[in-house]
């Protein structure tokens, strides 16, 4: 996973299938300690980094996780989104955000990284994310939050996350990465040979041509809730239970799995041991990697300012050397 040499510890909770992983790995990081809930999820992160995660994070000790430097977490995105029911911390899977605050209180570690969705940013008039923040700043954290788009660093998909960074050390000054000025062209990410499989049948196809027209030589079809479509030299946000013709590669196919990964920014080595429908689940629940590169890069430079942690190296704002040696970003 191009892990450059180890400088700091980190845990992965919600690991889903180690997005967050390769992004602190790549960035120096050893992961000491990882929970996934779900089985195939978790055969498919073992199978990548040699780690079996931990499964139910409400039945794990805070004494049986490790010491480390840096919590990461995505924790489950449901309660907060357009998909989801919109209940929030009324919803049991939105009260697993203070299974991250017991382990935060008893493990103290120097950074923090959590991500969820956008509309967690807005989710009851800002109360929810108001309540996250207060409940990390009364733990001792200095916090910040931002929504990013995985558009705006590299990849060719339109999503967009909240993301919140937290330090024990109120001295350190964060930065948001920079945007980069363009991302990947969505054809150097496409198989040139297809599967059959993935190709929608003669009545969809045609249904959909009729109803959109499109000047891109090489695009994603996307039918929102309402049956209307758009097209894009980009994707539209993957997701994990929506329709399964929803985005359609110039109106004509489904994603291949290896392309959903690749639109999440997991490299060429990444292994696929799950169906194509686990995949895409997977794939639609995980943290598009480079993004989270750059904003762990970024905390790394900060905490080294203050701190004892080895000055990290410049994330070029350049592309294209990563991809022609298939690590996609």
């Amino acid at each position: 996973m191009n892990r450059k040499s180890e400088t700091f510890t980190f845990i992965d909770l919600f690991a889903g299938i180690g997005g967050f992983h390769i992004a602190a790995s790549d960035s120096g990081g050893r992961c000491v300690f990882s929970s996934e809930i779900d089985a195939e999820t978790a055969k498919t992160y073992e199978a990548n980094f040699q780690l079996r995660p931990r499964g139910d994070i409400t039945k794990i000790k805070s004494e049986d996780i490790p010491v480390h430097d840096l919590l990461c977490a995505g924790f489950p995105c449901q309660p907060f989104s357009i998909i989801g029911n919109k209940m929030g911390f009324d919803d049991m899977r939105g009260t697993l955000f203070f299974e991250i605050a017991r382990i935060l209180r008893d493990k103290k570690p120097p950074m923090i990284i959590l991500e969820n969705v956008k509309q967690l940013s807005t989710h009851d008039n800002k109360k929810t994310i108001n309540r996250i923040l207060e409940c990390l700043n009364e733990i001792g954290y200095k916090t910040d939050w931002r929504v990013l788009n995985a558009l705006d660093y590299g990849l060719p998909q339109k999503r967009e996350r909240t993301i919140i960074v937290g330090f024990l050390n109120h001295s350190v000054e964060f930065s948001w990465p920079k945007k980069i000025e363009n991302y990947m062209p969505l054809e150097r990410l496409l198989d040139k040979d297809v599967d059959k499989r993935h190709y929608v049948s003669p009545i969809i196809r045609k249904k959909r041509k009729e109803a959109h027209k499109t000047n891109l030589k090489v695009s994603i079809w996307h039918e929102n809730k309402g049956g209307n479509i758009s097209s894009h030299p980009f994707s539209c946000a993957l997701r994990a239970n929506a329709s399964y013709n929803y985005l359609l590669v110039n109106g004509e196919r489904r994603l291949s799995p290896r392309e959903m990964l690749r639109l999440q920014g997991f490299p060429e080595t990444y292994k696929i041991v799950c169906s194509d429908t686990y995949v895409r689940k997977q794939a639609g629940n995980a943290v598009p990697v480079p993004m989270i590169r750059f904003v762990i890069r970024e905390m790394l430079d900060a905490q080294a300012k203050v701190k004892g942690f080895e000055k990290k190296q410049t994330v070029e704002h350049s592309f294209a050397g990563r991809f022609s040696e298939k690590a996609y970003l």
